[in-house]
């Protein structure tokens, strides 16, 4: 029989490391990632009342995709494509964090993961309330909050 890809459902050969279709990564554990400094850099935010809220790669394999947070439902950040935030790469851990809604806003909570969560260069130990422009790292991505 087959294999085929659990994201695109493409065929594959057996034990290949990713799917030549769409670059899900197969095989494998988390692995271990180096924190990424952007002191150099600045990202502009819009001064809006927060209504919605957005999370935007601005670092990583996926640059440039924007995840819409939804009211009311928890959700899900990690590598598996089960995820509501979907971040491709062995940097992140399967069901790396959640996001819900706290304080009139969003709050990002750390599942367990491998590498931790990261807001602005300071570890999230449990929960953490995020703000206007605030810079999450998960594995190798770094994600722009913005709130709109």
């Amino acid at each position: 029989m087959t294999e085929r890809c659990p994201v695109c459902s493409g065929e594959l050969e057996p034990k290949m490391p990713a799917c030549p279709h769409c670059g899900f990564k197969l095989l494998g554990s988390t692995q271990r990632f180096e924190r990424v400094s952007f002191e150099d850099e600045s990202f502009s935010t819009p001064a809006k009342p927060a209504a919605e809220a957005v999370l935007r790669v601005v670092r990583g394999p996926q640059t440039g995709v924007s995840y819409r947070l939804s009211e009311g439902a928890v959700q899900t950040v990690g590598r598996s494509p089960r995820c509501d935030v979907f971040l491709n790469d062995m940097t992140v851990s399967r069901e790396h964090a959640a996001i819900e809604q706290a304080d009139g806003g969003f709050a990002i909570r750390d599942m367990n993961s491998f590498n931790g969560v990261w807001v602005n260069n300071d570890n999230v130990e449990a929960t953490r309330v995020l703000s206007n422009g605030d810079i999450i790292q998960i594995g190798a991505f770094c994600l722009l909050y913005q709130e709109e």
